[in-house]
């Protein structure tokens, strides 16, 4: 009988034999240098959490017009990708692996932030509630411009670069980011898509521009001489089946999610990461739809992640209910999260004042087991 899998169980991941299922998940902390360039200080960071089974990066925005954060890390230019280079042989010289999370915010940004103050793209014109964070400090969402029919073959190419750039920068692969309210997102629900083209109505239509994105960027990672067949073994895409994070609503996620899920198998990705509900995305009115759920739809492996700890993580792979668990703010905290686990050593906790800009405090000066020692 074979022993039990836990976070420490080695796990294939595409190409790459990964030494623990303990992820790194993808955390927006604004930090990055002039024109959106990584810096010496990102490369710290993430060179302390290599013992991840893998990281997956901060989303990175796929053009300027993608972008909906101050001091968020880009991989439109070359200057982003010389600078995430630093950041994957620091990372590969500790033995890490490293992916890269593709983002475009969509309505989800400010002109403020956007080339020549331009009004931020969206599937429709309907303006979120809340507020952007900007140089300015917050400022009220604007109604988005509804991209034409003949802009969205332009999205669908930034995403291709990006996944080009991010190669040449030295990634092991690529996340596509279609949760949490951006553009990927937008298009998925019909809360934000009221659309009546090929990109509309139907769920058919509404995944449209998820899985074009997807073949896009699969084809990019096809590389080695194996075809485009391949490529999915190098990329993972994330999704938010419950969260209203974002103004985000849909009549049916379950079925949205259903499809877009199901719908994903033919790339034989990666990974698909899910994210758990929340209490807020409750408290919002939003389903609840635990990722297990999904794990009969999906043929492939499957990440989940939302206050996962290490009792839970463990449950979670002993059970088959996911093959991975993705770790946030306890990889803020803890550089050294893997060996914590291992020696069930205490944690340090996270400072929620310090998660988003500032410098190394709160963010490259949290202790090893071995500093605190």
């Amino acid at each position: 009988m074979s022993a039990e899998k836990t976070l420490f169980t080695p796990i294939q991941l595409g190409a790459y034999e990964l030494p623990n299922r303990i992820v790194m998940a993808p955390l927006t902390r604004n930090r990055a240098g002039e024109g959106n360039v990584p810096q010496p200080l990102n490369v710290t960071y993430y060179e302390q959490r290599a013992s991840a089974g893998l990281i997956i990066t901060e989303a990175s925005q796929v053009s300027p017009q993608g972008m909906g954060y101050p001091a968020t890390p880009g991989i439109h230019s070359a200057e982003q990708i010389a600078g995430w280079r630093q950041v994957t042989q620091a990372v590969h010289d500790k033995n890490g692996r490293i992916f890269l999370q593709l983002w475009h915010v969509g309505r989800i940004s400010h002109p403020s932030l956007q080339p020549d103050g331009a009004t931020p793209v969206a599937p429709s014109a309907i303006q979120p509630k809340g507020e952007a964070m900007t140089y300015e400090g917050m400022q009220r969402f604007v109604t988005p411009r509804a991209l034409d029919l003949d802009e969205i073959p332009g999205i669908v190419e930034q995403y291709r670069q990006a996944a080009k750039n991010a190669l040449e920068a030295g990634f092991d692969g690529v996340e596509v980011h279609g949760a949490n309210g951006y553009l990927l997102d937008q298009f998925l629900r019909d809360g934000s898509n009221h659309r009546t083209d090929a990109y509309g109505g139907s769920v058919e239509n509404r995944a449209r521009l998820l899985l074009e994105v997807t073949e896009a960027v699969v084809g990019v990672w096809g590389g080695d001489g194996q075809g485009p067949a391949s490529g999915g073994q190098r990329v993972g895409v994330r999704l938010s089946p419950s969260s209203t994070f974002n103004d985000m609503t849909d009549s049916d996620p379950r079925a949205t999610f259903g499809y877009a899920v199901q719908a994903l198998n033919q790339f034989k990705l990666a990974y698909l990461h899910l994210l758990e509900p929340s209490e807020s995305d409750l408290r919002h009115g939003g389903t609840a739809i635990p990722t297990k759920e999904f794990r009969p739809l999906y043929d492939g492996l499957l990440m989940v992640n939302w206050d996962y700890d290490q009792e839970s993580g463990n449950q979670a792979i002993a059970s088959g209910d996911a093959d991975l668990v993705s770790y946030g703010k306890l990889f803020i905290a803890n550089p050294d999260l893997p060996e914590r686990f291992a020696k069930q050593a205490p944690l340090n906790e996270p400072n929620p004042d310090t998660f988003y800009g500032g410098g190394a405090e709160g963010y490259t000066d949290y202790p090893t087991l071995a500093e605190a020692a």
